[in-house]
């Protein structure tokens, strides 16, 4: 029984063995056809699998174009930040270190635990954005899942507030919102790249796979502005709007040539590296967006519609007694004394209101009108800044006497200052209206003949007997140079009419005056120091500006001579 027994124990034990194989055997070769199966007929699927939790199609970051003075000075740029973003579901593990979290970032635990929370569908939420790549670094190093940066710019500009209005600013997302960041956009505007890259459980890159679209930076804007005559202007300004307690100022300087804007700025200004100061009340260019009635200013394109008509000439007379000017039984305006017969170059010189109305009256109104048209009054300058007013200049259908009579000292129609500004330009280039132009041109375009050479020329002599003893604008002249100049001094309008108490003083010149190099018009609102007058307040800071923007640009003197004294008993300061 025992040698039977252990036959059948031996012979079971064979068995056992054999189905141990068997299973083994089959085991193996059903995983080889797993293997094979995986690999032959589902590869796409486990190759899709493996690169959705590895493989990411990630941004590549480019730049907003920089913006340069006409000299290659930076005006704005961008700077690398890094902006702190996550993926909730990946966090969900380790949402018991959000305070940990909020404390680098400098947030609030709640707040950030609701944005997380409540966005756990999503794969993308900001966190923190423009971040320095210092701290954007410390948050990486807490090691939390689904925490990354993404490379982005912010925009600085190194000039601050002095060229704050012409430039404008952008918005988070490096996107141009006003001055020339938004009107040319699409020029400084990068075109964002992407690549395929490895990343491991924590959202490093760890390898680049491909390149799906190079990235471009945006392109460099080379401006019209010298920021040498931009701080100049700007400090003048400040100053001259502080010591007047004004509201607000603005300057614009042209070359009168090229129509190449050299400098403009405002007061009140803003700095656009400081979001809390960017109100609308602080950040609009008041030189092109807001129109103002410009006074005696003005009254050089009335005599040259006079001087192109036929009509007139330099020293053609005109009779302005008694000093007062009546239209249709109503006195209209009147003269600080009476003048009686004077020539149109003392009509300008002394600011006769009564001789420029006398002039505008007996002129064909539809020729004035287009000759004032003609100037740019009432259009656009092209400039293609964002926001420009055309001003208002009615049509002479809509004229009566005493609308004509009024637009000969500047009531009635409305201009900005660089509507002005481009004006005087047409003056001191000999007739011809350039093209404004917020970018350096190597080839200005052809301007648009408004009025005859020899009328300018006309126009630039009496203008600068303007500046000269007995005119109102003594105050304009400058040492070693000729200036070519006319004041302005508008009341404002308000609700019943015009203010007793309210002016724009105003002033508008050219220098020098025998080879024009620069045209500058001075705006200051609302002088509230006792002085209004053009004269007064606007002449000097045009003379400060243009003394050392000739200064600074190296421009040869043409008169070697001190300015003329300012005690001129017989001259008065224009109203």
């Amino acid at each position: 029984m025992t040698k039977k027994h252990t036959t059948i124990h031996r012979s079971g034990g064979r068995w056992r063995s054999a189905l141990v194989l068997v299973c083994f055997a089959a085991a193996v070769a059903a995983i080889e056809a797993r293997v094979l199966y995986l690999q032959l007929v589902d590869r796409e699927f486990l190759t899709a699998q493996g690169d959705d939790r590895y493989l990411r199609t990630v941004q590549m970051s480019a730049h907003r174009g920089s913006i340069l003075d006409r000299h290659g000075e930076p005006l704005a740029v961008s700077t690398p930040v890094d902006s702190i973003w996550v993926n909730p579901g990946e966090l969900k593990p380790e949402l018991g270190r959000l305070a940990e979290l909020a404390s680098v970032l400098g947030l609030d635990p709640d707040v950030l635990a609701r944005r997380v929370t409540s966005n756990m569908e999503r794969e993308f939420v900001y966190l923190r954005r423009h971040l320095s790549p210092a701290k954007a670094t410390g948050v990486l190093s807490l090691g939390l899942p689904g925490v990354r940066t993404l490379r982005e710019f912010r925009r600085y500009y190194p000039a601050g507030e002095v060229a704050g209005h012409v430039l404008g600013f952008t918005n988070i997302d490096d996107q141009g919102q006003e001055g020339l960041e938004l009107g040319f956009d699409h020029w400084l505007t990068p075109e964002i790249g992407s690549k395929r890259v490895i990343q491991d459980r924590l959202g490093r890159v760890v390898g680049d796979v491909e390149q799906i679209k190079p990235a471009r930076d945006g392109n460099t804007l080379r401006t019209s502005l010298d920021l040498r005559l931009q701080y100049l202007a700007y400090r003048e300004l400040k100053r001259a709007v502080t010591e007047n307690s004004a509201q607000s100022g603005s300057v614009v300087i042209l070359d009168p040539f090229t129509g190449e804007v050299l400098a403009i700025v405002n007061q009140p200004s803003y700095n656009p590296n400081d979001r809390s100061q960017l109100d609308v009340s602080r950040y609009r260019n008041r030189a092109v967006t807001d129109i103002l009635e410009p006074g005696s200013s003005f009254k050089p394109f009335i005599l040259a519609a006079a001087l192109e008509s036929g009509l007139y000439s330099a020293d053609t007379l005109v009779d302005t007694s008694p000093g007062i000017l009546r239209v249709n039984g109503r006195v209209l305006t009147e003269d600080t004394s009476n003048l009686g017969v004077i020539d149109v170059t003392t009509v300008l010189a002394r600011s006769s209101n009564v001789g420029a109305a006398h002039i505008a009256l007996s002129m064909d109104a539809e020729s004035l009108w287009r000759v004032l048209t003609r100037f740019g009054i009432g259009r656009l300058t092209d400039s293609g800044f964002p926001g420009e007013s055309a001003g208002v200049l009615n049509e002479p259908r809509h004229w009566r006497a005493i609308g004509q009579a009024t637009l000969a000292y500047g009531y009635g129609l409305s201009v900005t200052a660089l509507q002005l500004a481009r004006a005087y330009s047409a003056i001191a280039a000999g007739g011809v209206l350039p093209s404004v132009s917020f970018l350096a041109l190597d080839e200005p375009p052809p301007g648009e003949r408004v009025i005859s050479e020899s009328t300018a020329s006309d126009l630039l002599g009496m203008l600068q007997a303007v500046v000269a003893p007995g005119g109102t604008a003594r105050r304009a002249a400058i040492s070693n140079y000729t200036v070519a100049g006319k004041t302005g001094t508008a009341r404002k309008s308000g609700v019943g009419g015009y203010l007793e108490d309210r002016y724009t003083a105003i002033f508008g010149g050219i220098a020098p005056a025998t080879d024009p190099r620069l045209v500058v018009v001075v705006v200051i609102d609302e002088p509230r120091s006792g002085a209004y007058y053009g004269g007064q307040v606007a002449a000097p800071v045009f003379a400060r500006i243009v003394q050392g923007a000739l200064r600074q640009l190296a421009v040869a003197p043409d008169a070697l001579a001190e300015p003329p004294g300012t005690a001129v008993a017989s001259a008065r300061v224009d109203p």
